[in-house]
């Protein structure tokens, strides 16, 4: 199979290339390890498509000094800003930049390569709809470059493209080209990433970033950087049922009651049916109104205030969803987090989890570790350490509102807050509400015990708790949540 194959063989089917300019743009992020050329990558990315005004221009070519033996400026300036970074040659902060082609517009996000700066990576990949992984033709995948792989991977990112960079320096050979190809996408696969595509490249030079250097690769043939950029898709936000978390309640007049938010999935028009989540009200939706106008509908996206036909209790951290198509709830969650400061993760610490506009407390306890040398999953684990990648499990004291994070990144992402210090101390992604809990958590000397109502008032009225009642505090659910909860506790015993 030749090289240009492999690259085409694992590209999504090709569709005809539409006449107008997509008009969506399209999020993307570099990442990968320390030198890998990220930031320069970028930088020709900009120099070549015309986006670097000539002011702009001038200040790199002074700050550049002395340029380098193609007569070129340091490009990896368009991005590094910052004092620190220019004077140690090194990304610390994600830095966003605008460009675009006769096709479409972009936002690339260069991400830092430092073990230490790996909160930041994760911060450009939460928003991205395609990955841009750098790998140095003469080192190959390193842990760092894995790390970054699979926390693209987990942020729900699908399009990768592997960017064997600085080609040049192994004389363009095809084989590094093969090795390093079938060995990322052996990790892709395994991180269930299927939407590949593999250019070697010259981010210096400029070979097959915008511009195909078949003069000196002519072992490969196909796309280059930015035709691979303008053939990929935006991550859809209609798809999936609607949600609206509820930032605030306006209520200017007696005769005017409405529900603000950022409508974070799906759609809605009036008459359509809603639930208020957790209290499980139905209702219509009489009106959408915005600043300046009544709306016939709103889709993800919009700022919108909901008005429904009746008189519901509605809060700030409540979520407005779809009648038949509503998201998990419940009182155990699975997860996957990143760990993001020197401390980790304590096993059975109370956290702050903070989702939209809802913070709840929430116990964490970690299952499994993520092992970047092999790839698989430690179990047992005690503590995850910063930059860790771990499975875990949520207990709250209240029902939480999910969807898991595969199908709504706005609804299935949080982060963790360190009650103490305020510290954002891992981010996380929902996988799945978590079957077989059967509502016991134990914190200290006390047991929090979650039963169905009617159980809950025949075990309070037993001998067992007659004379010990009141220690015990009663807090009352829904039908639906009861039953939502004996029924995994069921399916257990």
């Amino acid at each position: 199979m030749t090289a240009s194959a492999i690259a085409t063989a694992v590209l999504p089917a090709a569709e005809a290339v539409p006449a107008a300019r997509d008009t969506r743009p399209l999020r993307l992020i570099t990442c990968g390890s320390v030198d890998d050329g990220k930031s320069t990558l970028i930088g020709r990315l900009l120099w070549d498509t015309k986006a670097v005004k000539e002011d702009q221009a001038a200040s790199l070519e002074r700050d550049s000094g002395k340029q380098n033996d193609l007569g070129l400026p340091d490009f990896a300036l368009l991005l590094d800003g910052l004092q620190a970074e220019r004077e140690q040659g090194i990304t610390i902060d994600v830095a966003y930049r605008y460009f675009a082609t006769e096709r479409r517009s972009f936002i690339v996000a260069d991400t830092p390569g430092h073990e230490q700066y790996t909160r930041n990576m994760a911060t450009g990949a939460s928003t991205a709809d395609l990955a841009v992984l750098l790998a140095d033709a003469r080192a190959g995948l390193l842990e760092q470059t894995r790390r970054h792989a699979t926390i693209a991977a987990l942020m729900g990112i699908r399009q990768f493209v592997l960017a064997v960079n600085k080609i040049d320096l192994v004389d363009y050979d095809k084989a590094v080209f093969d090795r390093i190809t079938h060995e990322f996408k052996e990790l892709a696969l395994s991180l269930g990433v299927r939407q590949i595509t593999a250019i070697p490249m010259s981010a210096l030079k400029g070979e097959n970033v915008v511009y195909p250097a078949g003069s000196v690769m002519p072992w490969y043939d196909g796309p280059t950087l930015v035709e691979t950029l303008e053939l990929a898709t935006v991550r859809s936000t209609q798809a999936g049922g609607f949600r609206l978390p509820v930032q605030r309640v306006s209520r200017p007049g007696e005769s005017f009651r409405g529900y603000q938010g950022t409508v974070a999935g799906g759609s809605v028009k009036p008459g359509d049916s809603v639930a208020i989540l957790p209290s499980g009200m139905i209702a219509n939706v009489k009106q959408i109104v915005t600043f300046d106008l009544v709306r016939n509908a709103a889709v993800a996206g919009d700022a919108i205030t909901l008005v429904l036909d009746r008189q519901v209790d509605v809060s700030r951290g409540d979520m407005i969803v779809s009648l038949d198509a509503q998201p998990m709830t419940g009182l155990e969650f699975e997860a996957q987090i990143v760990a993001l400061q020197p401390d980790g993760i304590e096993p059975g610490k109370r956290y702050w989890l903070k989702s939209g506009s809802r913070r709840q407390r929430v116990s964490v306890k970690p299952a499994s570790q993520l092992e970047l040398a092999t790839g698989s999953w430690r179990t047992h684990t005690e503590r995850l350490p910063m930059n860790a990648i771990g499975k875990v499990q949520l207990s709250f004291d209240e029902h939480a509102i999910f969807d898991a994070y595969e199908q709504n990144r706005l609804t299935g992402a949080f982060i963790l807050i360190d009650p103490d210090t305020h510290n954002t101390v891992a981010g996380g992604m929902i996988t799945a509400r978590r079957q077989g809990g059967i509502g016991i958590r134990y914190e200290g000397e006390r047991v929090i015990l979650s039963l169905p109502a009617d159980l809950a008032d025949q075990l309070m009225a037993s001998e067992l708790f007659a004379n010990r009642r009141d220690e015990a505090e009663v807090r009352r659910m829904t039908a639906g949540q009861a039953a939502d909860l004996f029924s995994n506790a069921a399916s257990d015993i």
